[in-house]
């Protein structure tokens, strides 16, 4: 234990030299059987309005627990254990948090191709759930995965989600008026897989409201399947959406409409579900991995659109080999990366087992050179980065959720015993 603290209180101070301001706060303990509590996509798993902000993850007993604190610097966590529960065995069943304008905590879990469950709080910044059995129109809400909240400026809110299966699915996006306390629907299939396939997706919403959207396809329920990075975006909160070039789509968009922003072949260790941004001018840039034909090594890779064209360029240079093969949760030497911008640094935070697997944040002036840091000095396993993007947005302050997790290949469970759900503070 005095090692560990001597290392922490070592990585802390190098941080501090680098100009990087690192605080922990412990919040309670996790299931970690399973990468549920830490997966990628879980969107969100700490939000925020400035006042308040909240946290979420299952217990040991699938209890999803939410953490409050006032955003001041004498803030404290508190915790409170929900009636909601959730099959933790499942990595795919993660918990998203959304905060409206009025305060109102409103919340998605346990969603595998399942019935839509979603519950909002009665009373603002409590946890004093009302579920809630139809969002908009239980026939487009039978078969729901990967459902995540996204914040408009003005507090409304947006929510997407797959209905569907893997290989088999549409995207699908309501919209929260916190004026009328009511749900409608944007989009009913956005992307539209044409019963062949599916889009694996992940979403920006900037400061001025405009929805970034880019995925990959996935052509069956297994990894080796997805191909193809593509982008679309919105500036009227969902309704329309344009390529790069400002052209409108005619929705929905499918395989042969969607602008290609980087052709990745199947088979190339391309993974779906990442993270992406967009710089103070609007220019989106997408975080992701792959590897080129005839090398067997996957790097993490920057997509991103300068105002013309799209250009491609490798984050660090990693020396491992590993496949991505077959269906379900995998069990994967590097996280999904998490990408955020100020717009005069870029920061690309990871794990990886050549850097022990702790948390560790890439951070980049000009998208060239990069420096490496670890923000733990323990390693977190299975674990992969999701953080409070409206903290960020409003003050340049990144939240991570930070919780060691086990995964096995393919929805298996180690024997992992919770583990502390801690919330990293890092800032410039």
């Amino acid at each position: 234990m005095c090692r560990k603290l001597v290392a922490f209180v070592f990585a802390l101070l190098m941080l501090s030299a680098c100009g990087l301001r690192v605080r922990e706060s412990r919040l309670g303990e996790g299931y970690a059987a399973t990468s549920v509590n830490a997966a990628v996509f879980r969107a969100a798993s700490v939000t925020s309005d400035g006042r308040w902000q909240f946290a979420a993850w299952y217990d040991a007993d699938g209890a999803v627990v939410v953490a409050r604190r006032a955003l001041n610097p004498d803030g404290e966590w508190t915790s409170e254990v929900t009636d909601l529960r959730g099959d933790c065995t499942d990595a795919h069943n993660t918990i998203s948090l959304g905060l409206d304008g009025a305060g109102y905590l409103h919340i998605s879990w346990a969603q595998h191709g399942v019935p839509l469950k979603y519950a909002r709080s009665r009373t603002p910044y409590h946890a004093d759930f009302e579920t809630i059995g139809e969002m908009v129109d239980a026939d487009m809400e039978r078969h729901v995965t990967y459902p995540e909240f996204r914040r408009f400026a003005g507090g409304d809110l947006l929510f997407a989600y797959r209905d569907g299966s893997s290989g088999n699915g549409d995207l699908v996006l309501n919209r929260y008026e916190t004026a009328t306390g009511r749900w409608t629907r944007v989009q009913s299939r956005l992307i539209d897989g044409e019963r062949e396939r599916n889009a694996y997706w992940q979403m920006y919403m900037d400061a001025q409201d405009v929805i970034h959207l880019s995925w990959v396809w996935r052509e069956t329920w297994m990894v080796e399947t997805n191909h193809d990075l593509c982008y679309a975006a919105s500036r009227d909160g969902g309704r329309t959406w344009h390529r790069s070039d400002g052209s409108a789509y005619e929705l929905p968009i499918t395989l042969e409409t969607a602008e290609v922003a980087w052709e990745i072949p199947q088979g190339s260790e391309l993974i779906n579900q990442t993270s992406m941004t967009a710089d103070l001018q609007g220019h989106p840039c997408i975080a992701t991995y792959w590897r080129e034909p005839g090398d067997s090594i996957p790097q993490y890779r920057l997509v991103r659109f300068g105002g013309r064209v799209w250009s491609m360029s490798r984050v660090g240079e990693r020396k491992t080999a590993f496949s991505l093969v077959g269906g379900g949760t995998k069990s994967i030497p590097i996280s999904r990366p998490q990408i955020v911008t100020d717009g005069k640094r870029t920061m690309l935070v990871f794990r990886d087992i050549e850097r022990g697997s702790r948390v560790s944040a890439a951070i980049s002036l000009d998208l060239r050179r990069w420096q490496v840091h670890d923000l733990t000095p323990d390693s977190v396993d299975a674990w992969e980065p999701s953080l409070d993007y409206e903290r960020w947005k409003r003050e340049g302050v990144l939240d991570l959720f930070v919780q060691r997790a086990g995964q096995g290949d393919g929805e298996k469970t180690v024997d992992l015993p919770p583990q502390p759900v801690r919330i990293l503070e890092v800032a410039f």
